[in-house]
């Protein structure tokens, strides 16, 4: 099975250039981005797997299939909804690949939408049961076999076991914004959006909105812990990714039926992952969904071009680097979440498109994309792109 296309949305900030606009009609405005890039007729896709974390309100009644029917997609296009957290986009991916690999479908497509603006986080947990307070809406039982906690304090506990200094996070999160403002013309993976600006006035959103060119030192050095007290944490807003809205859609078909057709794939799967991890550490299951990843494809993380690890938080992907060692400069080269944004179900597919461009931006071969995922949980994917 391969990759024909991948594309996504520009990310948008909390209340930005997507404030106005639906989920389903994000979502819709990528599937039909998709099919527009690669010229394949909506009738041969056989299912549309779609990533959605918040599903609820306008996410809610299977945003995926909602999204079908608005593009103006034929009636007997199935689609089907799923939340793996922040992996679900990737995670809808791997499903779509695995529905080709079986011969259950020929063309399938792996997507997701996060619009955090109209349907806020926690929402599906919240919804007519009033404000989210910590873990009081999961069940007495869980919480007394699994000492869970919140992902910032995850993210915490990661900077205190592999000795990670607030200057050190800060520092990473300002090379993500530097490098997501670089690559700007080179992502040819972007969906040209319609969406608003700051008057309200309609705009073609072309850039990921919440990449900034250049970053006060003195001002992210001033922000104070998310959520641990004064001088007793080293995570904050700026050194964690954005709150986005944002879609993404990734198109998987059968490699001998696609060639066929007509069409050159781009890419094709050597390894798809999920693990669960320490539900305490639980951002810390990147890295044995990395060393399983690369076991399975047979390579070595220096055999890897192109890396793509969700910056959830910069702690992540700093503890991630302090076991694997890798090449930095091959590690998030066009920047990540914490310069673009993360919107939950859309990230996934997003971050594949992203390093399928860059592969053939600069020549790569061998890419990997891992994510942290809530509740101690990781996915990741090796592809090799077809030249």
């Amino acid at each position: 099975m391969v990759i024909l296309e991948a594309v996504r949305t520009p990310f948008a900030r909390r209340n930005g250039a997507y404030a106005g606009t639906r989920p389903d009609t994000l979502l819709a405005h990528t599937l039909n981005g998709l099919l527009q890039r690669t010229g394949l007729e909506a009738r041969k896709v056989e299912d549309v797997v779609a990533g959605c974390v918040s599903q609820a309100g306008e996410q809610g009644a299977n945003i995926g299939r909602q999204a079908v029917l608005l593009a103006g997609w034929p009636v007997a296009v199935p689609a089907v909804t799923l939340n793996r957290m922040c992996g679900s986009a990737q995670q809808a991916v791997h499903f779509a690949a695995q529905a080709v690999a079986a011969g259950d479908v020929r063309y399938a497509v792996g997507c997701g939408v996060e619009h955090m603006t109209r349907v806020p986080m926690f929402t599906d947990l919240t919804l007519g049961r009033g404000n989210y307070q910590g873990f009081d809406m999961l069940n007495p039982a869980l919480l007394a076999l699994h000492p869970l906690v919140h992902q910032v304090e995850s993210a915490e506990r990661l900077a205190e076991h592999w000795g990670l200094s607030r200057s050190e996070l800060d520092a990473y999160a300002k090379e993500s914004h530097r490098r997501a403002f670089e690559a700007r013309g080179l992502q040819a993976e972007l969906l040209p959006t319609p969406g608003v600006d700051a008057e309200g006035q309609a705009v073609t959103l072309g850039f990921d909105e919440g990449v900034r060119a250049t970053i006060d030192e003195a001002r992210m050095a001033a922000l104070q812990p998310a959520l641990r007290a004064p001088g007793q944490g080293v995570v904050t807003a700026g050194n964690a990714s954005q709150i986005s809205d944002g879609a993404a859609a990734v198109l998987v078909a059968d490699e001998t039926i696609a060639r066929a057709d007509g069409f050159r794939p781009k890419a094709r799967f050597l390894a798809r992952v999920v693990v669960g991890s320490d539900r305490v550490m639980q951002l810390s299951g990147v890295i044995p969904a990395t060393t399983l990843a690369l076991q399975r494809a047979g390579l070595a993380i220096g055999d890897i071009d192109w890396v793509e690890i969700n910056e959830a938080f910069a702690s992540v992907v700093l503890a991630w680097a302090r076991e694997f060692k890798p090449d930095m400069a091959r590690v998030n080269p066009w920047g990540g979440a914490i310069a673009h944004g993360h919107p939950l179900g859309a990230t996934g597919a997003g971050l594949m498109a992203k390093m399928l461009q860059g592969l053939a931006h600069t020549g790569g071969e061998f890419g990997l994309q891992v994510m942290c995922i809530g509740h101690g949980m990781a996915t990741a994917t090796i592809v090799q792109r077809l030249r």
